[in-house]
């Protein structure tokens, strides 16, 4: 499991030592897959990491079984590591997850959150607000990810954050958002959601949350022709 450490390794000809953060190659891999840089059902083989990320075979080989854990690589045997081919209903099931952990992430916001927190969610909700009034549509995709990673941070609950965030990592690989036409309500949303964490109303931050997120999911399109087999021989 990838500790976040950073460890000394040597190289393959015994020569200078390299000191590599497993992390950072665990999250450069989980970022290409999300990007559709590496395809669901391409063969992710250690040689082929290591020299992409310029690291040896150690921290992706550490890398690869962290990010099975998470379900975006699947192993199977004498076959190696490949990127994980979710199905129609897998997909599915993550809106369904995230409608109802992100309300209860708003709710307890709303009871724990710090006012440093307050402020940040303050200011991306003025930030989203004047992009969507300039047309800057291409920042909000950014902003939303902040906006949503500083609420969850804002629970209190380490647990419940990491939940969330690894949900909109697989939600985002998965699907694209239609944007254009849903940018303004999708901000005036989150000042809602932020005016009732604000005054520390935890029912009518559910309460909007909810909503927030059922409006949303019209929103998500499958980027890939996600598939119903069964696993390959």
């Amino acid at each position: 499991m990838v500790t976040g450490k950073t460890r000394s390794e040597v190289d393959g000809t015994g020569g200078a030592v390299r000191r590599i953060s497993a992390r950072t190659v665990c999250s450069a891999i989980r970022d290409d897959i999300v990007s559709g840089f590496f395809a669901p059902g391409g063969r992710l083989t250690e040689e082929l990491l290591a020299k992409r990320y310029g690291v040896s075979r150690v921290p992706v080989r550490e890398a690869l079984r962290t990010l099975e854990s998470e379900g975006f690589v699947r192993t199977r045997r004498h076959a190696g590591a490949t990127v994980a081919e979710p199905t129609e209903q897998e997909a599915g099931d993550l809106l369904e997850m995230r409608a109802l952990l992100e309300p209860l992430g708003a709710a307890r916001a709303a009871q724990r959150r710090t006012q440093q927190q307050l402020r940040v969610l303050s200011g991306l909700v003025r930030l989203g607000q004047g992009r969507c009034r300039e047309g800057q549509l291409s920042d909000l995709p950014a902003l939303d990810g902040w906006f949503h990673e500083t609420l969850a941070q804002a629970s209190g609950s380490p647990g419940l954050a990491s939940l969330l965030t690894q949900l909109r990592r697989k939600i985002s690989w998965m699907y694209a958002v239609e944007q254009v036409g849903r940018a303004a309500g999708t901000w005036e949303e989150h000042a809602a959601i932020t005016d009732a964490v604000a005054r520390r109303d935890a029912p009518r931050a559910r309460e909007i949350a909810a909503a927030h997120v059922a409006r949303a999911a019209a929103a998500h399109r499958l980027k890939h022709a996600v598939n119903t087999r069964r696993d390959r021989i």
